[in-house]
């Protein structure tokens, strides 16, 4: 029997043959269910206080680093260019800049505080959001800052014992990126919290971050205690 045109038309398409027979679209497969599992149980959660901390931190770090930077800047277009944070002959940023050990790698140094800090604020801004990262992100940012306070003393022993002068933004960089070491360590060191030694450093993590700054204070006063004395 011969199908009119009109019967032909009205017949249904045919569904298109495929070649794949596996779950339907939007499922997921239980590869995919797996690798969600591992990335979950990777992922670091991070509680609110220390997510503030981390994204303030940054804030502040990459204002004194900005700031420093565009100081650099005017120095190298007007060699007369008096920084605004020039106080007097100690606390006088533009005799640090000046120096070589301003530009260790042969760029001003501050370049580096805009990069790591613009990490560290990125990083805020998605604990902030509840975004769960990686442990690899925390442990390669702990790394970072391990070396940024490394960097820091060497720093802190040039300005007080080879420039003798101190930078003013310099300081706030200096008091910004001990404690968020110490906050990075804590988010990142986690799983270790069962092990006593660990337990013990987290517990007194903020008296050692105290103890820390005031050693570097107690440095920076009996070194320059002849100018601090004719302030008096």
């Amino acid at each position: 029997m011969t199908e009119t045109p009109d019967e032909a038309s009205s017949a249904p398409p045919e569904a298109p043959v495929s070649a794949w027979h596996g779950p339907t679209a939007g499922t997921p497969t239980p590869e995919a269910r797996a690798a969600a599992r591992v990335a979950e149980k990777n992922a670091v959660p991070v509680g609110m206080p220390s997510a503030l901390w981390v994204l303030i931190a940054g804030f502040i770090g990459f204002a004194a680093s900005f700031t420093l930077t565009v100081e650099k800047i005017d120095m190298l277009i007007d060699p007369h260019y008096q920084p605004s944070c020039n106080f007097n002959p100690i606390l006088a940023c533009g005799s640090v800049m000046g120096t070589q050990q301003a530009s260790v790698f042969g760029f001003p140094n501050p370049l580096m505080g805009v990069v790591a800090f613009t990490i560290v604020i990125v990083t805020g801004v998605l604990s902030v959001g509840r975004v769960r990262l990686p442990r690899w992100y925390w442990s390669g940012l702990l790394a970072g800052l391990a070396m940024g306070v490394v960097f820091v003393h060497w720093l802190i022993f040039q300005s007080l014992y080879r420039i003798n002068a101190l930078c003013p933004y310099c300081m706030v960089v200096w008091s910004i990126t001990i404690p968020l070491f110490v906050v990075v360590a804590s988010i990142t060191l986690r799983p270790l919290a069962g092990n006593p030694v660990a337990r013990v450093l987290y517990q007194w993590r903020w008296p050692l971050v105290a103890l820390w700054v005031t050693a570097v204070i107690l440095a920076i006063l009996v070194r320059f205690w002849y100018f601090w004395t004719t302030l008096i």
